[in-house]
């Protein structure tokens, strides 16, 4: 086992692509040790935020926020991206040859494994828990392995942790090589200090001219990976260790499956100044233990010793700091998914929510558009902000009362010139179209509800109802006089609320989610950043109501995907699955990765009204489903697991067994007590029935223990089923271990136990005599963990697993009479 921990020193924790990973695993007090807690209490508990913490050494200030000599100015920083992974190793058995991924070395003995490493020259050292390599001017330097490796079936991976710089010269390079017998045929890769690139190589008299030939990326090339398998070797490359990607595969060399081989980290250059190379964790493989960020660095003395004891959180934390979320169709404007291939922009959004009194609205894209303004046309006729808008959003709109066509109020006013460079070319993208949409409300026939223009008035782009309340799109190009054209759509003047969305880039209309009609003989329309809400050119005002006008730019036809937003706008997204609505949550929070487990996704009610976080609204998706949502712990992204993933827990699947004498610590308690009955549920749902589940029995054994629920279900049986799983479940709970403490660094199924995750089960064995059974099977909450040199200590907090065994007929576990014949919800 080797700790690694790595700092992302400016990059940002959200967008995995912008950080530079430095190893500061030296800096850690291993005495002290790396703590982490993650999950939940116990299975009626949320999971919360992970944390970990550290004591760090400080001695040449490289860890002291503002300090200009740090190696890492000016990034040491609060909410810096931290990971943190112990590795694990294949044990070699038997005599040699040995497959190659059995070799490794964690470099941190600060001696050269003379046994590992017997053919090495030039100087190579150990330094700082790495193998150092030394470029001097007209030399070659090497860490070189014995003869006694197989690369056939197996692989061999290592970490790059320094490449030296041209420094001056013609020519320097660092390789990373496997070697045939014969002098020059190997494979591998080699990095070129002088062009930068990274070129991944089958040579044979130390040439190959079909070589891959990659831009060296410190992000994504990180890790080098060798792999045999099946006839084909592939040449990999990794950010993390765990995920790779396939720079070059090719059928097996044939001395690769009949020869033993040499594992050759080779480094020379011609000239210039000396530098090295440094590589690290030959042959390990990193199991993550936590991904957050860093909540301070605290800077502290003890006489001349300096250190920083840091601490860090999941991405819960970042969670928990946002701002409430709008209602579901203000997310959706302003988050909008991107489309493969097209580039989209939002670049003015005017949700027309402000309360009752003002007399102007603002934009809310972030842009910097400029204010919408009452404007008075004749007399008479009002303009009224904060009443009632679309019901789904809980938001309010702006009604327009005016006098006549032609007298009246409306809102109006420049966009700004930052609006207008968004549709014009730009380096990335060729001229950007604006998309328009908008709701509108009216009984009223023969008026106009949007329009843009250019000051010089040569670019005019009008949308409107004719005298049928049919919705036309009027423009000009070249300043002339406007043309009209006639959409599809059926009379929009019916007093009810319609979702308007005018694609230029393709030409086509959709009105509530339907497109209507093919496309539009209308131009191209650019630099309108003149804005009317309500009415154009002095006349035919609206009378009705308007809400949400948004103004995308974009590169192609992609109004389908606004389209969409009349669900947001009419339900709330009521009906969809759970864990879409959960991806959908995590997307308002800009987290894209959102792994999903379970196959049981219910339907679930409206998202409801915007004044709440997005972790609460997914906290209550997770609560209706008796589902369970975590961080992930090996990157930025969050995962969901749905009720049924823990049904019927099989033996065959289970993450590992331990004997209670390899458990080698004293943590194991078995708790029997009420702190989880429940004989009694009442239960609601949105608009729905209240109802009440019971267990008679129970009741009268232990009195009443009621629970409140409010679930976001859709049926009120739905809501029963649920309340009925609840009184099932804990009506009377049998004894359980609560917690279960492993010291897993000297257990033989420690990388199994490094694979255990919330709702992973595991039995204990051999438990003492006065235990309820000699075996207990139970299923993960949560953990708290203490890594240090050579120890491992995971205390994990369980629960019975026998809970989450739901019936199946005539099976002869899980059919038996008042034990196992629980239904599944």
């Amino acid at each position: 086992m080797a700790l690694l921990m790595e700092m992302g020193w400016g990059g940002l924790v959200q967008y995995p692509w912008s950080i530079t990973w430095s190893d500061i695993s030296e800096r850690v007090d291993m005495v002290q040790g790396v703590s982490i807690t993650r999950g939940a209490q116990d299975e009626q508990s949320d999971t919360q935020p992970a944390s970990m913490s550290a004591r760090l050494d400080n001695q040449d200030g490289g860890l002291t926020p503002g300090n200009p000599n740090s190696p890492f100015w000016p990034f040491v920083r609060r909410n810096t991206p931290v990971r943190v992974a112990v590795t694990t190793t294949v044990a070699r058995t038997g005599s040699a040859p040995w497959p190659l991924a059995t070799f490794s070395d964690d470099f941190d003995d600060d001696t050269v494994d003379p046994v590992l490493w017997p053919g090495s020259y030039g100087g190579v050292s150990e330094v700082g828990g790495r193998a150092r390599i030394p470029l001097i001017p007209g030399g070659t330097a090497s860490y070189q392995s014995a003869r006694q490796w197989t690369l056939a079936g197996s692989r061999f991976t290592i970490k790059v942790a320094k490449l030296p710089g041209a420094g001056g010269s013609s020519a320097a390079a660092a390789r990373v090589m496997v070697n045939s017998t014969t002098s020059g045929t190997r494979v591998g890769f080699t990095y070129n200090a002088v062009t930068g690139s990274l070129r991944l190589v089958s040579e044979v008299g130390f040439s190959d001219a079909a070589g891959v030939t990659l831009t060296y990326s410190a992000i994504d090339h990180l890790w080098l990976r060798l792999r045999e398998q099946g006839g084909t070797l592939y040449w990999e490359t990794s950010g993390d260790g765990i995920t790779w990607t396939v720079g070059r595969s090719l059928a097996t060399p044939a001395w690769v499956t009949t020869q033993q081989v040499v594992v050759d980290l080779p480094v020379s250059r011609t000239g210039g100044t000396g530098d090295f190379a440094e590589f690290d964790l030959a042959g390990h493989r990193p199991r993550y233990r936590f991904h957050g960020t860093l909540n301070d660095l605290p800077v502290q003395w003890s006489g001349l010793v300096s250190t920083v004891t840091v601490t860090a959180t999941d991405l819960f934390k970042r969670l928990n700091r946002l701002p409430p979320l709008k209602s579901a169709l203000g997310e959706e404007i302003l988050s909008t998914v991107p489309i493969p291939g097209y580039f989209a922009l939002l670049s003015a959004y005017f949700p027309l929510t402000e309360p009752a009194g003002a007399t102007a609205a603002g934009d809310l894209s972030g842009r910097g558009a400029g204010a919408i303004a009452q404007t008075q046309v004749g007399t008479g006729g009002t303009l009224e902000f904060g009443t009632g808008g679309l019901p789904a959003t809980g938001d309010t709109c702006v009604t327009f009362t005016p006098a006549s066509a032609s007298a009246g109020k409306y809102l109006s006013g420049d966009l700004g010139a930052l609006y207008q460079s968004d549709s014009n070319a730009t380096p990335e993208h060729t001229a950007l179209t604006p998309m328009i949409e908008v709701w509108i409300k009216t009984s009223t026939a023969g008026r106009a509800f949007v329009a843009l223009y250019e000051p010089g008035l040569d670019h005019r782009l009008v949308l409107a109802l004719n005298g049928s309340g049919v919705l036309t799109v009027e423009h000009t190009e070249d300043g002339g006089s406007l043309t009209t054209v006639t959409t599809a759509s059926s009379n929009l003047a019916d007093g009810n609320w319609h979702h308007i969305v005018h694609d230029n880039a393709a030409k086509t209309i959709w009105v509530d989610g339907v497109q209507v009609g093919g496309t539009l003989a209308v131009s191209s329309q650019s630099n309108g950043r003149i804005l009317h809400v309500g009415g154009y050119g002095g006349g035919r005002l609206w009378s009705g109501q308007i809400a949400h006008l948004a103004i995308h730019h974009a590169t192609g036809p992609i109004g389908f995907a606004y389209a969409d937003h009349y669900a947001a706008g009419t339900t709330g997204y009521a009906g969809e699955a759970a864990h879409l609505r959960i991806a959908r949550l995590a997307r308002y929070a800009d987290i894209t990765s959102v792994t999903v487990w379970g196959s049981t996704h219910d339907p679930v009610a409206s998202q409801g009204e915007g004044g709440t976080g997005a972790l609460a609204r997914m906290r209550e998706v997770e609560a209706t489903e008796s589902g369970r949502l975590y961080a992930e712990r090996d990157y930025f992204g969050l995962a969901y697991q749905s009720r049924d993933v823990r049904y019927n827990p099989s033996p065959f699947l289970e993450t590992f067994t331990s004997a209670y004498a390899d458990l080698e610590t004293g943590g194991v308690e078995l708790a029997d007590d009420d702190q989880k009955l429940c004989n009694a549920v009442e239960a609601s749902r949105p608009g729905g029935a209240t109802q009440r589940a019971t267990a008679s029995a129970s009741v009268l054994a232990f009195g009443l223990y009621e629970q409140q629920l409010t679930l976001l279900k859709t049926s009120d049986n739905s809501v029963l089923d649920a309340a009925y799983w609840q009184v099932s479940r804990y009506a009377n709970p049998e004894p359980e271990l609560r917690e279960v403490e492993i010291e897993a660094y000297t257990h033989p199924r420690y990388s199994d136990i490094l694979d255990a995750e919330i709702s992973s089960y595991f039995s204990t064995t051999g438990l003492p005599a006065q235990a309820p059974a000699s075996a207990m099977r139970v299923t993960i909450e949560g953990y708290t963990e203490t890594i240090r040199e050579k120890s491992h200590i995971i205390n994990f907090r369980t629960s019975t697993s026998a809970r989450d065994s739901v019936w199946v007929l005539e099976d002869p576990t899980y059919s038996v009479l008042d034990y196992t014949t629980r239904l599944a919800y």
